[in-house]
């Protein structure tokens, strides 16, 4: 073979560090689109206050299933996926992050119903400092000082706000907590995001179809009762709900954790503005102290993050 069909044929052959640059910025992309999605989606939400946070709750998994399963056929991969229930390490690790994906939005959902945004946003907020304390506790992966101050921060601001208040900001936690198990548990599940997100659904969906079924028996249900436009509104919980899960799953497949923790606070921040400008929550001055210790927290992370980049690019 002449020596430059030879070195064409090696120059298109990606190097290493060429893939992990493409995967690096794919799983950018996947992980800005989810959480900018979310920032935007109490607007839905709001949309569909009218019905009870359970009902919402069961037409986000039954309509996700139903979207998720047009997907796989799709792509034909429906056997293939279901085909992973026989895999028992894989059903404990979805049914972990079923409940897990299950209670963050029923919360979720909750707050918004409540007008109690302000603080789910700030779960939010913490929730990407969460994500660096368990990537270095779970993952080994090592925390730089200031990203150690940024942690010790956002707990500060928890702490002020749980003093002032006289108890803790249970929303922010539970919606915080939750999430950066549910991100752990699905970095290190086997299934792509769209094949686990259908395992997650599948496990659901009995609950959800079951307690529907319940509520019509007793004419509580709102779905075919409140409006043809709330009904459609139901319906489109599925994409609504699905696409940016598999986004983020594909994301954080790709990113260190870390990372994902740095992308994370677009949604709060979204959430925030829409809960204060759009919504007219209160935001006190206790909020704004509490708030300003975790923005501050994530600023000198989001701060130490760019540099550690630039240093690497280096």
């Amino acid at each position: 073979m002449p020596e430059s069909a030879t070195t064409n044929s090696a120059q298109t052959i990606p190097t290493p560090a060429a893939v992990a640059r493409s995967e690096g910025r794919r799983g950018a992309a996947f992980g800005a689109s989810a959480f900018l999605w979310w920032g935007f989606a109490p607007l839905y939400f709001k949309a569909v206050g009218v019905v009870a946070p359970l009902e919402v709750l069961a037409h986000r998994i039954t309509w996700s299933l139903v979207f998720l399963v047009v997907l796989l056929a799709l792509r034909g991969r429906l056997r293939s996926t279901f085909a992973m229930f026989r895999d028992r390490r894989t059903i404990l690790t979805m049914s972990l992050t079923t409940c897990l994906i299950a209670v963050n939005w029923l919360v979720f959902i909750w707050s918004i119903a409540n007008d109690r945004l302000v603080e789910a946003s700030l779960g939010y907020f913490i929730n990407p400092l969460v994500n660096v304390a368990f990537g270095a506790v779970f993952l080994r992966e090592r925390l730089r000082r200031p990203q150690l101050v940024a942690v010790g921060l956002a707990a500060c601001g928890v702490a002020w706000l749980t003093i002032r208040q006289g108890h803790a900001p249970w929303i922010a936690l539970v919606l915080a907590i939750s999430f950066a198990i549910y991100g752990l548990l699905r970095k290190l599940a086997r299934p792509s995001g769209l094949e686990g997100l259908t395992l997650e659904t599948t496990l659901l969906v009995p609950l959800a179809v079951g307690w529907m079924l319940w509520r019509q028996a007793h004419g509580a249900l709102s779905f075919g009762t409140a409006g043809w436009r709330i009904s459609l509104l139901l319906c489109a919980a599925g994409p609504i709900t699905a696409l940016p899960l598999i986004w983020y799953a594909e994301g954080v497949r790709r990113l260190r954790f870390s990372t994902i923790g740095f992308l994370q606070y677009l949604s709060p921040t979204f959430q925030f503005l829409l809960a204060v400008v759009a919504f007219g929550e209160p935001f006190t001055r206790m909020h704004a102290v509490g708030f300003s210790a975790i923005w501050a927290a994530l600023a000198l992370y989001t701060w130490d993050t760019a540099r550690g980049l630039r240093l690497a690019a280096r």
